[in-house]
């Protein structure tokens, strides 16, 4: 089975070699490696570089026309010649039989999440839903997984058009709906795990690690919003603009009241603003 890896690349060189020296360890080999460069600045390059006789099938190509994840995701996918793609990130880890375990459900199916472990590359790291199965909107929709773990066949890849570029935020999401849309069922696979690295592998500082939840979080309620407004007539729900404006106060007075080191509730803060931001621009 020919099993094209597609990993996008910005500036990843200090953790892109943890990601390339787990694909050469896999318990099955890759048909073939891709690496999307998306305009690197550092020495990625280089570093991939130095796994051209460990991963004979390893391709760096150039992605520096958009600067996204899902537009070097679609430049890798063009490159392929395998008949089915694995995407995967450059700052993570992909378990030794990640390659495997795909191969065996791709013999009965075409769309795939893998297991996200969000222990192992993170201190203090807790599993989230997708460590037991797929991720799903709080209101009955199709469910989703996260763009850095998910495989597909590649006709099916081509046929929806790849993931969409005008999405900034959640269009691994938008991505999944469209190929359910399409016919094709999202079926998780616990034996693929996919290790996950929260940041970037360097130290930060509270400030900006309290920024960065953040802005994550606006991002999130942003792009949730957006899938909203594509697919509200097709049955996506979601709660609208006025309860939200009773929830942001009540979640800033809880994020004061922890002495700013709520980290959820600055989530829950930053997530309901980035809901309201995009519904408002949306009337």
């Amino acid at each position: 089975m020919k099993i094209s890896v597609v990993i996008p690349c910005f500036n990843e060189a200090p953790l892109i070699g943890q990601q390339l020296e787990a694909l050469t360890k896999q318990t099955l080999a890759p048909y073939e490696v891709i690496v999307a460069d998306n305009g690197s600045t550092d020495n990625s390059r280089a570093v991939v570089e130095q796994y051209r006789d460990r991963l004979p099938g390893l391709k760096l190509i150039d992605a520096t026309g958009v600067q996204m994840a899902s537009y070097a995701r679609n430049v890798g996918a063009k490159a392929a010649t395998g008949e089915y793609l694995a995407f995967c990130d450059a700052d993570d880890e992909v378990d030794e039989e990640w390659v495997e375990a795909l191969g065996r459900a791709f013999v009965d199916h075409s769309f795939l999440a893998c297991c996200i472990d969000h222990k192992k590359l993170n201190k203090n790291g807790v599993n989230t839903p997708e460590n037991q199965g797929l991720q799903k909107f709080r209101t009955p929709f199709y469910p989703f997984a996260g763009g850095c773990a998910l495989a597909i066949r590649k006709d099916v890849h081509d046929a929806v058009g790849g993931f969409d570029e005008t999405i900034p935020h959640l269009e691994d999401a938008d991505y999944c709906i469209r190929v359910q849309m399409a016919g094709h069922t999202l079926v998780f696979v616990p034996d693929a795990v996919v290790h996950y690295r929260h940041g970037t592998g360097t130290e930060q500082s509270f400030i900006e690690s309290q920024r960065l939840t953040f802005h994550k979080a606006h991002n999130w309620g942003y792009g949730l919003a957006t899938l909203y407004l594509r697919y509200r007539e097709k049955g996506m729900q979601l709660h609208g603009i006025a309860p939200r404006l009773v929830l942001i106060p009540l979640w800033m007075l809880r994020f004061i009241g922890s002495g700013f080191r709520s980290s959820h509730s600055l989530w829950r803060l930053g997530w309901h603003m980035g809901v309201v931001n995009r519904l408002l621009a949306g009337l």
